[in-house]
């Protein structure tokens, strides 16, 4: 339900539109006209205190995106948008499947993009939810220079209850930083146009470090008397193979000594999994700092692409 505030006379936003004014350029009337249609919403703050698979192991995390139904949809998606994505891949050397995985995995290609208002949503975080209200106050300013640099009104925009937007959940200051107009059509619209969320899916994995042609993921093993203490550590990866050997975790299948991997251990349906992660799946973490997230996109990934027969 919405609170009925009028955020022109929150302090805070105040603050927030003054500088929007000073720093910005906008004018203090327009910025008014659109903080005084933006509303509280109590649903948003319950929302972000308890976010959605926080405490699941893998075997409960796992089904939610491995599921037959997605892996289905994501194969119609292909086909479906199949000239856009093999022009991503050629422009951007990210695979097909990665990108479709992601967009299957936050919004079930589309399905499920959110339908909050996004001033509402980044208002409310912004100026009444102050454990992250730094962060939330800057996507706000991002999402205004958006709309401004787009040529839309702010008040258009869906989203999440955290203000991520289009097929690909980009928060604002992501949107501005790599999302692309990949239609052509002077517009970069994410929401509506699958090739746009196509394109900005594939540069944010370019820009992030992607290596084409590199694996992702490699099966491990632990042997009885493993001692690693860095397993489940989101960071560049910088210890070698050779280096984990000596703390007892071994590779499944061969990878060259001297490359540079994460190791993670997760309770499976079968009990401990243990995986290294190459650079690549250090990449996807740059879109979801879950190593579980990471894991489940590159596994849908691969469903996928077997369903559509390019494996």
């Amino acid at each position: 339900m919405p609170c009925q505030a009028d955020y022109t006379q929150h302090p805070e936003a105040k603050k927030f539109i003054a500088e929007m004014v000073s720093k910005n350029g906008f004018t203090r009337a327009e910025l008014n006209s659109w903080f005084e249609k933006a509303e509280k919403k109590q649903a948003i703050l319950d929302a972000i205190s308890r976010p959605a698979e926080a405490s699941k192991t893998w075997k409960e995390y796992r089904p939610i995106f491995l599921m037959p139904a997605r892996v289905e949809s994501g194969v119609k998606f292909w086909r479906e948008n199949s000239a856009e994505l093999a022009r991503a891949e050629k422009e951007f050397g990210v695979p097909a499947e990665i990108i479709v995985a992601i967009i299957g995995v936050e919004t079930s290609y589309g399905r499920i993009m959110g339908n909050y208002n996004v001033i509402d949503a980044l208002s409310t975080l912004a100026f009444d939810y102050p454990p992250r209200s730094p962060f939330f106050r800057s996507e706000l300013e991002n999402y205004l220079l958006l709309a401004r640099e787009q040529k839309h009104n702010p008040l258009d925009f869906k989203g999440s209850y955290a203000g991520a937007m289009g097929y690909g959940q980009f928060m604002p200051s992501s949107y501005r930083k790599w999302a692309v107009d990949f239609s052509g059509d002077g517009f970069t619209d994410i929401w509506k146009t699958p090739a746009d969320a196509i394109g900005s899916v594939a540069n944010y994995f370019k820009e992030h470090g992607w290596k084409t042609g590199e694996p992702v993921t490699v099966e491990a093993h632990a042997a009885d008397n493993m001692q690693a203490s860095t397993l489940n550590s989101i960071v560049p990866p910088s210890l070698t193979i050779d280096q984990w050997r000596a703390q007892g975790i071994n590779p499944i299948s061969w990878l060259p000594p001297t490359t540079r991997v994460i190791a993670f251990q997760f309770e499976g349906s079968n009990g401990a999994e243990y995986w290294f992660g190459l650079q690549n799946f250090y990449t996807i973490t740059r879109y979801n700092r879950s190593p579980m997230y990471a894991m489940a996109v590159y596994q849908l990934s691969q469903a996928i692409k077997l369903d559509m027969g390019k494996i």
